[in-house]
């Protein structure tokens, strides 16, 4: 059964930092790209950063671009969003997912950034930053 476990969430007050985890298992997912995404309540679910199957290719949404950093680790199966300088728009629940391995060879950098390219997903883990 394929897993996705986010991890690392929390309460953190606005300018402060939180690093989210994302734990795969079930299948290898070293040829996966793979995606964070948010959601707020009350809104749609929003690509928040991206990264290719090698970790050589790295995709950031504007609003985050320059305070989070994206990375994984494909011996662990993991990847990881660091983020820094949080404001309270950044209060969402956080959802990790993969690819499924469908990017490894094609050239369609603007696929890492739509939600329809990922095929897994985690549950998720709220972030919440205080003003």
């Amino acid at each position: 059964q394929v897993q996705l476990v986010e991890s690392g969430g929390g309460l953190v007050q606005a300018g402060g930092s939180l690093t989210l985890s994302c734990a795969g298992s079930g299948r290898t997912f070293s040829f996966d790209a793979m995606g964070w995404f948010r959601q707020a309540p009350g809104k749609e679910r929003e690509f928040v950063a991206a990264i290719s199957w090698s970790g050589g290719s790295t995709f950031y949404a504007d609003s985050v671009r320059g305070r989070f950093a994206i990375s994984r680790d494909n011996a662990k199966s993991a990847a990881f969003l660091q983020m820094n300088n949080l404001k309270p728009e950044d209060t969402a629940v956080y959802y990790c997912g993969t690819d499924g391995g469908g990017l490894r060879y094609a050239q369609a950098t603007y696929a890492y950034g739509r939600r329809s390219t990922y095929v897994f997903w985690g549950q998720g883990t709220q972030v919440t930053v205080s003003s």
